[in-house]
């Protein structure tokens, strides 16, 4: 991602011009430079992490050190988010691993 340096806004590429979506200015492509950003083009759902309460947990990472409220297991997935302000800790959600009980955790 590019901004302008003239007033800030993102850029978009436009055949070998990046032009600024707020004021216009274009500067040519610098190639070299692109080829260290990373775009969403090349994102995979692999690299995508699901955390709200109805998202798919398996394939997601296990943790050991839980104890399911409802059947015992030991086990559960796990995802981490943000859900205050910056300066709070995140929240886990966490599914068991065997009957698929969901709770959440505030550090």
């Amino acid at each position: 991602m590019q901004f302008c340096d003239d007033c800030g806004s993102m850029m978009k590429a436009d055949g070998d011009r990046m032009v600024c979506t707020n004021c216009g200015a274009a500067i040519d492509r610098d190639r070299e430079a692109e080829a260290e950003f990373v775009t969403t083009e090349s994102q995979t759902f692999d690299d995508v992490i699901e955390s709200d309460e109805g998202a798919n947990f398996e394939g997601k990472p296990i943790t050991s050190d839980v104890r399911c409220e409802e059947c015992g297991n030991g086990e559960a997935w796990y995802t981490i988010k943000q859900t205050a302000s910056a300066d709070e800790p995140p929240t886990r959600f966490f599914k068991c691993t065997e009957c698929g009980y969901r709770w959440r955790e505030y550090s």
